[in-house]
């Protein structure tokens, strides 16, 4: 069915005159009539009495014109619809967030929601290498995660995050220097994040070993960093954690970030260049507006 002869059908039983009709339609009189002529010729019988009190409906026509709403309606609710896909503001965001971005990911979730409440938004904590993996699957729209990555992933960098050691007041402050952390977390033994858990802290925490010595060996390991807060916060021992930690910290568990370069690392969004969608772009912008605050 044209939907452009079915427009000009219910434009005529709104108006019930052409004259009024073709100009709400943008065309022509003559045009107008051709239209309805074609329109009838397709439903088999005429649609309007014509005379001197205008355009009206006949039988057929008033049975008509509900479906021709009900088809216009839909057809414009399907136009608009595509249009807000190909604008990004409707759709689906599959969102990944690691432990380095643990506040910025959510907020920028947040952020994106107020101003495209159409588009439904996952968000999954999970490390940076299992974020690349579903990048790679298509599972992750976007991921934030540990920088560098390979050459293929376009990224966006959003901040920096440090290694930091978590203690409690029983512990004492940590050494200011690197190279006194061994013997100073040896005095209360080391809580670990489970490197399955966390790859990326885990071999951070192995370049912090190969400019300080040898680490002592962990008496606690925990799957989750809130656990590995909580242990320290009962005095299990210290933890190395990153300094982004201290926004979810016991309040008794202070964050004290280490003080050397192999310490630091840079976070960055990432996504495939190959699958940026409206969608995917929106959402970056709303990125770039949260790490310029």
């Amino acid at each position: 069915m044209d939907l452009g002869l079915l427009r000009a059908f219910v434009t005529l039983a709104a108006h019930r005159n052409y004259g009024r009709a073709a100009r709400d339609l943008s065309v022509t009189q003559p045009t107008l009539t051709k239209q309805i002529q074609s329109l009838e010729a397709r439903v088999g019988g005429r649609l309007f009495h014509r005379g001197r009190h205008g355009a009206v409906l006949t039988d057929l026509g008033v049975l008509l014109l509900p479906d021709a709403h009900d088809l216009l309606r839909r057809a414009d609710a399907l136009s608009a619809r595509m249009a807000g896909m190909a604008h990004g503001e409707l759709g689906r965001l599959a969102v990944g967030f690691g432990l380095s971005s643990i506040d910025l990911a959510p907020r920028a979730v947040a952020a994106f929601r107020r101003r495209y409440s159409e588009v439904r938004v996952t968000l999954e904590d999970m490390s940076s290498q299992a974020q690349v993996e579903r990048l790679e699957t298509g599972e992750l729209d976007v991921g934030f995660v540990r920088l560098p990555v390979a050459d293929e992933w376009e990224h966006l960098t959003v901040g920096t995050d440090r290694l930091a050691i978590a203690a409690t007041d029983r512990h004492g402050p940590p050494p200011p220097a690197a190279a006194d952390l061994p013997a100073w977390a040896a005095a209360h033994g080391v809580v670990r994040l489970a490197a399955a858990r966390g790859p990326g802290l885990d071999r951070q925490v192995d370049r912090l070993r190969t400019v300080v010595g040898a680490l002592p060996d962990v008496v606690q390991e925990a799957h989750d960093l809130q656990t590995v807060l909580a242990l320290v916060a009962a005095g299990v021992g210290v933890a190395f954690v990153p300094a982004g930690a201290a926004r979810i910290a016991p309040p008794t568990v202070t964050i004290t970030p280490i003080d050397h370069p192999v310490a630091v690392w840079r976070i960055g969004a990432v996504w495939s260049g190959r699958r940026r969608t409206a969608v995917i772009r929106n959402f970056l912008e709303v990125v770039r507006d949260i790490r310029a605050v």
